[in-house]
């Protein structure tokens, strides 16, 4: 039996630069930081040649080809796993629509246990760059590359999409202090609005061209956040968050609506600075920026939603159980 562990992430600037689109063109660059947050592949041998697939269903199939679960069949084949197998995710959080990244993560974190199960060990980069593989070029998916990276690497990091489709991931390595302010500002609140991120981001990836500017911008405040927490002024983090925010939204129709405006204006009303829906927007969670000092306000004046706490993670994707036979 094969366990791993993936952090789910939260992206602070650069989204939707990542997108094939634009970095071929003007090259892609954002900040992400995996959270304590996860997703969790079980894999385990099965007495017959039979595969056996555990998720909000249970699929039992003769073939890789008769699996309905998109992620697991196109990783079986990815690997070389033909049968034999049965295979359970789980997650920490709700696993469709959250913007926190958790099908990329279900992707690295299916990749790696597989690869656990035959005996490999693989680079994070290796994990990284096939689930982008299985999700855009062969499912065809309308997302970035953000999500498979930071799930396989963790940590705080600044990545960069090049034209020549290379991948610079870096460590932002900040003071215990620094990182300390930064983490305790971070708020994290449940919409309760689900929604399918595919809808958004097929319109925002017809966008792109059009909104270019737009993105450059946001890709300018990738270094604009990096400066802030480099200089310990963590403070003013928020204030881009806010722009980024403001930005995001041009990008496609659904990105917001009344109802998100109106949490955020309210959070913003009683102290938070800034801040963002996660993800491609349109419902899941609320990443808001808010000195401590303020906290309690914005905790009351969103009441009504469900907070995750949570903080910043570490490591990527890894094996915290091996017990393989052979």
């Amino acid at each position: 039996m094969i366990i791993t562990q993936t952090p789910l992430r939260l992206s602070f600037a650069g989204g939707g630069t990542d997108f094939r689109d634009y970095y071929q063109i003007n090259g892609g660059g954002v900040l992400s930081t995996a959270i304590d947050k996860y997703i969790y592949v079980i894999i385990k041998e099965r007495f017959d040649e039979k595969i056996r697939i555990g998720y909000s269903r249970t699929e039992m199939a003769d073939s890789v080809d008769e699996i309905e679960h998109e992620l697991a069949r196109e990783s079986l084949r990815k690997v070389g796993i033909r049968g034999g197998v049965e295979i359970a995710t789980m997650a920490d959080i709700p696993s469709e629509g959250s913007g926190l990244g958790s099908s990329s993560s279900v992707t690295v974190g299916l990749l790696h246990a597989l690869y656990a199960y035959k005996g490999y060990l693989v680079t994070p980069e290796r994990l990284a760059r096939e689930a982008c593989e299985i999700e855009i070029d062969v499912l065809g998916k309308p997302i970035g590359k953000q999500d498979q990276y930071i799930a396989a690497y963790g940590g705080l990091r600044r990545i960069v999409f090049n034209p020549d489709e290379s991948v610079t991931v870096t460590s932002i390595e900040l003071p215990d202090e620094q990182k300390r302010r930064f983490s305790e500002s971070l708020l994290l609140f449940y919409t309760g609005v689900t929604r399918k991120a595919d809808v958004i981001l097929s319109e925002q990836k017809r966008n792109i061209i059009s909104k270019s500017q737009t993105l450059d911008r946001m890709k300018a405040q990738v270094d604009e956040i990096l400066s802030c927490l480099v200089e310990g002024k963590p403070e003013k983090v928020g204030d881009i968050l806010d722009e980024g925010w403001r930005n995001k939204r041009q990008l496609a129709e659904r990105i917001s609506n009344t109802e998100i405006d109106a949490m955020y204006e309210k959070a913003l009303a009683v102290g938070a600075i800034g801040g963002k829906i996660a993800g491609a927007g349109g419902g899941g969670f609320l990443l808001l920026y808010c000195p401590v000092a303020y906290q309690s306000a914005v905790r009351a004046t969103l009441a009504n939603l469900k907070e995750l706490p949570f903080a910043l993670e570490r490591d990527g994707t890894k094996v915290i159980f091996n017990a393989r036979r052979g």
